[in-house]
């Protein structure tokens, strides 16, 4: 264990540890901290050490996480992201110093291996645009679930704060499509890993950095307020392009990560348990809401609208897709829609995250993005969207899809596929329904709105 981490008090690090927004169990007491490994990947001022630091919880549960540690000397008046001060030393958040962040880069461009104790940090590159962008470092807006560094508008890089055993999908899925050319994405340049006695896993990504990219989200809400037409000019380009996304993960039979499938009544079994157990959650905890009212009491309903996946009959094949696809996910760039962040739903666990699907389950989440942005425009800017909007968005944009999609990946026929679309909408907009409960109670007229809308339906779009 490297004599750095040694000199940090504990109970200091887990007070600062605690606050981080990348820190996922806040509602959870940390009964310890344990260094599981340690490595150091600069030895001269300022030194870097890269840190897996395991966080256990009382009820005997843990995780692990990813922290770059930085130490300069006091005098240096260094403060931004500090973890703790002895009398000659600052030990703060590595991610936060441009030097460190340049270390990284250097790191992977040389292809290196980095050993320390049982593991190995090995570093890669595969090149690719921007190779040197290094000149400004820039941390990108606020933390999340991850921390992104910009160099010199030409890269960015990602780092993944919790670790999991596996590869990470967001690494898996674009060096597929980067090496098949697939124009529609920030291409990968580079990326870092851990293997070891711990574990295999991701613990950061490089690719492209798209400069001067408008944000899909942000597109739809300033076209709302100003001319809501615009936006829809673009949305049929964006079906088109998201039907050739799962042509080309659906396009390798000869690799079994990625081979089309045929969905097992096993696997689908799975699905409809865990959703069961999420809606018998939810509906018996509902809170006395007004904009629960239309859902109050229909939790069966909901079970039995989704178990009909499981008689659809042909259901088209399962692939490798987005997995959380949505407005935000996509940017408008010069040469048209980039789809971006490939990991998947961050609460799940990798193992979830990796497994085929139906490609419907993107198409569906991407539809319920348009009924957040008709929403989110009269919450956000206060400009509600004109009458009819967001079903001739979703219109618009199935028209692109179907048109370009492989068709031998849907259902056969377009009741069974509108069918099945509607079921995984609804399973989106539950998972909505836990997600605003938790955390934006005033959202959750959105996803109730949806719920209901889908159970009044007869199956269709």
């Amino acid at each position: 264990m490297t004599e750095v981490l040694d000199r940090i008090d504990e109970e200091r690090l887990r007070e600062w540890f605690v606050k981080q927004r990348w820190f996922g169990s806040k509602a959870s007491d940390v009964a310890h901290l344990n260094v599981l490994e340690a490595f150091t990947l600069r030895d001269d001022p300022p030194q870097l050490v890269l840190a897996l630091i395991e966080a256990r919880f009382p009820s005997g549960t843990h995780e692990v996480y990813q922290v770059p540690i930085g130490v300069r000397p006091v005098d240096e008046g260094w403060t931004e992201r500090v973890i703790a001060e002895t009398n000659a030393d600052t030990f703060y958040d590595a991610l936060a110093d441009p030097a460190h962040a340049r270390e990284l880069l250097h790191l992977m461009r040389s292809g290196v291996d980095v050993l320390a104790g049982d593991g190995t940090l090995g570093f890669r590159w595969s090149g690719g645009a921007g190779e040197g962008g290094t000149v400004e470092v820039r941390p990108v807006g606020v933390e999340q679930s991850n921390s992104s560094i910009v160099f010199g508008e030409a890269l960015i890089l990602k780092a993944f704060r919790r670790v999991e055993p596996g590869v990470n999908p967001e690494l898996e899925l674009l060096r597929f499509l980067s090496e098949r050319a697939f124009p529609h994405i920030a291409p990968i340049v580079g990326w870092f890993q851990y293997e070891g006695r711990l574990m295999d896993a991701t613990l950061g990504v490089l690719q492209e950095y798209l400069a001067g990219a408008s944000d899909g989200w942000d597109l739809a809400l300033d076209a709302l307020g100003a001319d809501p037409e615009a936006f829809l000019a673009h949305v049929r380009a964006l079906g088109v392009v998201t039907g050739e996304l799962h042509t080309a993960l659906g396009s390798e039979a000869t690799d079994p990560a990625f081979a089309p499938e045929q969905p097992s009544t096993e696997a689908i079994s799975i699905l409809t348990a865990t959703i069961d157990e999420e809606i018998e959650r939810i509906f018996v905890e509902l809170p006395e809401l007004d904009a629960l009212e239309s859902i109050r009491g229909r939790g069966q309903d909901v079970q039995e609208r989704l178990h009909m996946l499981a008689n659809v009959g042909a259901a088209g094949r399962v692939i490798r897709t987005h997995g959380d696809y949505h407005l935000g996910q996509t940017m408008l760039a010069d040469r048209g829609w980039v789809i971006l962040d490939f990991e998947g739903e961050p609460a799940r666990p990798i193992s979830q995250r990796r497994l085929k699907r139906s490609p419907l389950r993107d198409v569906a989440g991407m539809l319920r993005s348009f009924s957040y942005a008709a929403a989110g425009s009269r919450i956000l800017r206060d400009a509600p969207a004109p009458e009819g909007w967001e079903e001739r968005a979703r219109a618009t944009f199935l028209d692109g899809y179907f048109e370009t999609v492989d068709p031998a990946l849907l259902p056969p026929g377009e009741d069974p596929t509108q069918k099945m679309l509607s079921i995984f909408e609804l399973e989106k907009a539950v998972y909505e329904l836990r997600y605003e409960l938790n955390n934006r109670p005033d959202w959750v007229a959105i996803p109730a709105a949806g719920i209901a809308r889908l159970l009044d339906s007869n199956g269709g779009t």
